[in-house]
């Protein structure tokens, strides 16, 4: 038996109806071979074929001294019929109904006395593509891990024979730098000792974040019709963008890519809200995961690995120059912080960070007593830089859906893939209206932001 990790543990106890907290994706794939429909009959054989289940794909929460939620009990046996489904979609299969399909599936809760994870295949996309909508529980494993695992599925080989499931996968030719250890009670102890240990360093790296460096402080954010209780349904948006259209505005301007993601979020969010007569005074702020694990870590050792940043989205400023300028400002702060923290550091700022949000899943009442933490949660997940394939079909894109919660009620979540940026929104149904609209605002702040540095 393992112990659970107490940020691991986190998901598991904040979970209920209204917050289901697993990561998903939508990828989308198109035959080159020319199979048509074929394609989703052998990619689903390829699916409910396995039954070899790498032991993060067997785990469940079990009780430890009457207890839940304290340790790991591993399935030797995986019903993969319960685990791996197939759907269709109804003529003319456009994405706005797949997106629908997948916002169903990613409102309903993984089955606790199961493997956290599950895998749909859905097929009737216009041009014989077909969908797979895969979910795993937020416990079990973070975005960036979740893409790292589903990355070592695809090949940049078209014609390669052999497709890999995630479940079951070769170990990595790349040696890990830092190898998982199961969680014993013993590594637990010696844990708490070094965090103890390190608090005098971290008052006084709060002391210069806060008062020298002017981070972004949790508690600042403007109350917005985001910041609001939610119900259990979700609705899903997705597009994609080429990334030659970024890159050209990160050139000209001179910030990163993920400030230009940052600032078309930014862009259309401001427009969103104006639209409902709902934009505040002062800019909102975006919480910013950064992911720490190691190039080398594959995902395979699953868990959570992620600081939290956050960032002003200089949504008060009508020139989209301006607020991209405000915006790289505020990450550029936030990252000279994180640079010069050790690992354990950084996940200590950052659960002094989330530790107001912590307390509002626990606690949902405190949520309506006090500003919110931050607005919204925008995060950036690497993904491949090249074409991919999997069983004979080209990734046409890879949506990351995310967590809404309480007081948070929209997600945005994007990768790259090949020359592609795939953006996936996940927002409370009952809470944020014509979710979609957001899709058209990304465009428009993309192309107000190559308007005004061209």
């Amino acid at each position: 038996m393992e112990f659970i990790s107490p940020v691991d543990a986190l998901f598991l106890v904040a979970e209920s109806r209204e917050h289901p907290m697993h990561v998903g994706s939508l990828s989308v794939f198109e035959p080159v071979d020319g199979s048509g429909p074929e394609f989703a009959r052998r990619a689903y054989a390829t699916l409910a074929a396995g039954r070899s289940f790498h032991p993060m794909f067997r785990k469940r929460p079990s009780r430890l001294f009457g207890t839940p939620q304290l340790a790991w009990t591993v399935d030797s046996a995986v019903d993969v019929d319960y685990h791996v489904q197939r759907w269709a979609l109804p003529e003319p299969g456009g994405l706005p109904a797949l997106t629908e399909v997948a916002a169903g599936l990613h409102s309903t809760l993984l089955d606790r006395h199961r493997p956290l994870w599950e895998a749909h295949l859905i097929e009737g996309l216009a041009g014989d593509r077909v969908g797979l909508y895969a979910k795993m529980h937020h416990a079990l494993i973070d975005g960036v891990g979740a893409q790292r695992l589903l990355q070592r599925t695809l090949t940049s080989d078209p014609e390669a024979g052999e497709a890999l499931v995630p479940w079951d996968l070769p170990p990595s030719a790349t040696p890990r730098a830092n190898p998982p250890r199961r969680h014993t009670l013993g590594t637990r102890a010696r844990a708490l000792l070094a965090a103890a240990g390190s608090a005098p360093s971290m008052l006084r790296l709060a002391r210069t974040a806060l008062l020298d460096q002017q981070l972004t402080l949790p508690f600042v954010a403007p109350r917005t019709m985001f910041n609001v209780p939610i119900g259990g349904a979700r609705r899903c948006a997705a597009r994609s963008w080429p990334l030659d259209r970024l890159r050209q505005v990160k050139k000209m301007t001179g910030t990163t890519l993920n400030d230009v993601v940052l600032a078309m979020s930014a862009g259309a969010l401001r427009t969103y809200l104006l639209e409902h007569i709902a934009l505040p005074d002062k800019p909102l702020i975006a919480m910013v995961p950064v992911s720490l694990r190691a190039e080398s870590d594959d995902g395979a050792g699953g868990g959570n690995s992620v600081a939290a940043l956050l960032c002003n989205l200089a949504t008060d400023l009508p020139d989209p120059a301006a607020r991209l300028a405000a915006i790289s400002s505020s990450m550029q702060r936030g990252k000279e912080i994180y640079r010069a923290l050790t690992p354990v550091q950084a996940i200590s700022l950052s659960a002094l960070t989330l530790s107001p949000l912590a307390l509002s899943l626990l606690l949902p009442a405190t949520a309506a007593l006090t500003s919110p933490p931050f607005n919204i949660v925008i995060s950036n997940i690497p993904g491949p830089r090249e074409p991919q394939y999997w069983n004979g079909a080209r990734l046409d894109a890879s949506y990351p859906l995310s967590i809404p919660l309480d007081g948070q009620a929209v997600n945005i979540t994007l990768t790259s893939n090949a020359d592609s940026l795939d953006i996936g929104i996940v927002a409370c149904r009952r809470s944020v209206p014509d979710v979609n609209r957001l899709l058209d605002h990304l465009e428009s702040a993309l192309t107000e932001l190559e308007d005004t540095v061209y």
